[in-house]
């Protein structure tokens, strides 16, 4: 029952807000999540390199250099110092992100993040509820395990598993182990439990939602009087968790969250619009 009083309060907002506009953060975010993925794409197989390397280490026209912080963590935790270039392309992501929010990458560029949206979208057409309860710090622990694996072993232990640069690797040499290791972050979302990569396991997430536990830009529930507690805005959320204290507490109406992926969705899903991307307090979402 309350799943389909979820489901009138989105298509109320579909029909006041129009089909677009009510996708517009969602549009957003797959539209830079493909471009992200397709200037990595775009050497390896059509030579145009406009970005070398890939999502861990990478080079944006000859010129500037970017390095994924955590992959440069764990190198320091092998005992080797990483190159100067690579410790400043780090840094650079850490000033970035510092500013528009940790886990912004995980809605906005990892592309591992299509794979979870779109296991859930088919989880919700199946009707399928199952939903093993994981703990969300889990993801904290899998964190401190690669690191404690890279300083154990000598090597950057998380990139032999790493879904994004098993993805990465799978599009452009085609069939491989790295697929099983995707379709395994597949069914756990769409049969095991909701949300259950991103929202419970990524150590990358944990990473990022501590760099920008601090950032800036904030999704604010802006106008929460208006609240009609559909419950619309917590079911799409990947961390609803982070919505009650600006939507019902009595404090700042700020998501202050690290673990909030500022993608909009609660934006696009409320019928009544209560909530809006925020900079330093003051609205820069797009009309």
């Amino acid at each position: 029952m309350r799943l389909s009083l979820i489901a009138a309060a989105r298509a109320e907002g579909v029909a006041a807000k129009g089909l677009l506009r009510a996708h517009k953060w969602w549009s957003l975010r797959r539209l830079t999540q493909i471009m992200a993925l397709g200037v990595f794409m775009a050497g390896p197989l059509a030579g145009v390199w406009l970005v070398r390397g890939n999502f861990a280490s990478s080079e944006i026209l000859g010129v500037l250099p970017l390095s994924d912080p955590f992959i440069a963590l764990q190198s320091l935790m092998t005992g080797a110092v990483p190159a100067g270039v690579a410790l400043l392309g780090a840094a650079l992501i850490v000033l970035f992100y510092l500013v528009v929010g940790g886990r912004a990458y995980c809605g906005w560029i990892c592309p591992v993040n299509i794979v979870t949206d779109t296991a859930y979208w088919l989880r919700e057409k199946l009707g399928i509820t199952r939903d093993r309860k994981l703990d969300r710090r889990t993801r904290l622990w899998v964190l401190a395990g690669a690191l404690l694996a890279s300083f154990l072993s000598g090597a950057i232990a998380w990139e032999f598993v790493n879904p994004v640069s098993l993805l990465q690797r799978g599009l452009i040499f085609g069939l491989g182990v790295g697929w099983t290791v995707i379709a395994a972050v597949f069914l756990l979302d769409l049969l095991v439990t909701r949300r259950g990569w991103c929202g419970h396991l990524c150590p990358v997430g944990a990473f990022y939602g501590i760099v920008g536990k601090t950032s800036l830009v904030r999704v604010a529930a802006a106008r929460r009087e208006g609240c009609t507690n559909c419950g619309a805005c917590f079911q799409i959320c990947t961390e609803p968790h982070v919505i009650t204290p600006a939507l019902k507490g009595t404090g700042s109406t700020l998501i202050l969250s690290g673990d909030c992926v500022n993608c909009g969705s609660c934006i696009d899903a409320c019928p009544v619009n209560v909530f809006e991307m925020t900079m330093r307090g003051r609205s820069i979402s797009p009309h």
